[in-house]
């Protein structure tokens, strides 16, 4: 394996010259950098990234911990993530934690060994007192969709109050009264906040919220399905299902077909996350807006501007739900 010194030699410039070629730095005219490339490409010399991040503290690597790796949510900020990074030649690795708080510290102790120079955290299940904690390190984060106050500038978040508010509100425009929900985990941060969002609109229209037209799903498709079966077998009548992502609401669908239900004349169904999917379901499910790709190109900025100080626009730590309306929502 050839080695640094070799490239120098060839080259005919000095060990310092070639580590600056490596590094990318602008203090080399173009005429070095095409030599000492020249020389690396005919020795086939290959920088040890390892030793390249352990010399100038730098890996130009960013973590990323994620609660999932498939589905339909997680791709689209991944890949603004990943894009980002890549235009300012920054490279993602990237772990899962499954929502798991043991999980999810061995997924944050993985990226942070392996040298990254900052991390991306959409965590749910580790504590606060956790993070406050982690954020006096020397490895600096941005969380996505999480907030603690002692950390809100480091916090890129949705208005998910807003957003169950908005889909029960259009809901409830439409003429419905009686209205199901098949909401996340309750544990989950999000989950209930769009929950008392959907609380908030009902009680602007002078209804209580029905605790027998609740059930608890998971954020999967399965529990979509599963909810609408039991909430159909209760007695309590409702002409309106909203559910608290599109993965659950598109399972809800497929349970109304075997149920025999006709979509939206006999229920109407409410989404939200705005995933690609739901265009091409039918009815096109309406759904509420959100914007997680543009959250995780404000996370990677976020990165940009406070690890590696690069120019970038002004960051933004909350995002706005909008109303997406298709064909799902019949009117009463």
């Amino acid at each position: 394996m050839a080695t640094i010194y070799e490239v120098s030699k060839l080259a005919g410039v000095s060990l310092a010259t070639v580590s600056r070629v490596m590094n990318n730095n602008a203090n080399v005219s173009d005429a070095t950098r095409k030599k000492v490339t020249a020389a690396m490409d005919e020795l086939g010399y290959r920088p040890n990234s390892i030793a390249q991040s352990l010399a100038s503290n730098c890996s130009n690597s960013v973590g990323l911990l994620v609660s999932e790796l498939q589905g339909p949510f997680y791709g689209p900020m991944m890949s603004g993530i990943e894009n980002t990074f890549r235009n300012q030649g920054k490279h993602l690795i990237i772990a899962a934690g499954h929502s798991d708080e043991e999980r999810e510290k061995q997924g944050i102790e993985f990226l942070i060994s392996r040298n990254c120079d900052g991390l991306i955290l959409h965590v749910e299940a580790v504590s606060d007192d956790y993070l406050i904690k982690l954020s006096k390190g020397r490895t600096p984060f941005v969380l996505i969709n999480r907030y603690i106050s002692e950390l809100s500038d480091r916090c890129i978040l949705l208005n998910n109050i807003k957003g169950g508010y908005l889909a029960a509100k259009h809901v409830l425009e439409q003429g419905h009264k009686n209205i199901a929900y098949i909401s996340g985990p309750l544990w989950k941060q999000d989950a209930k906040d769009r929950l008392e969002g959907h609380k908030q609109a009902l009680a602007e229209f002078n209804l209580e919220f029905d605790e027998n037209l609740l059930f608890q799903g998971d954020f999967m498709e399965a529990s979509g399905y599963e909810g609408l079966k039991v909430l159909h077998q209760q007695t309590h009548p409702f002409t309106a299902l909203i559910c608290a992502n599109d993965e659950m609401a598109v399972g809800a669908m497929a349970s109304a077909r075997d149920l025999g239900l006709t979509l939206p004349k006999q229920l109407s169904i409410m989404g939200y996350d705005n995933v690609f999917f739901t265009r091409h379901v039918y009815p096109q499910l309406t759904t509420v807006n959100y914007p997680i790709n543009e959250m995780g190109r404000m996370a990677a900025d976020w990165v940009l501007s406070h690890v590696y100080q690069k120019q970038t626009p002004p960051l933004q730590t909350l995002f706005e739900p909008e109303l997406v309306i298709r064909h799902s929502i019949s009117r009463q």
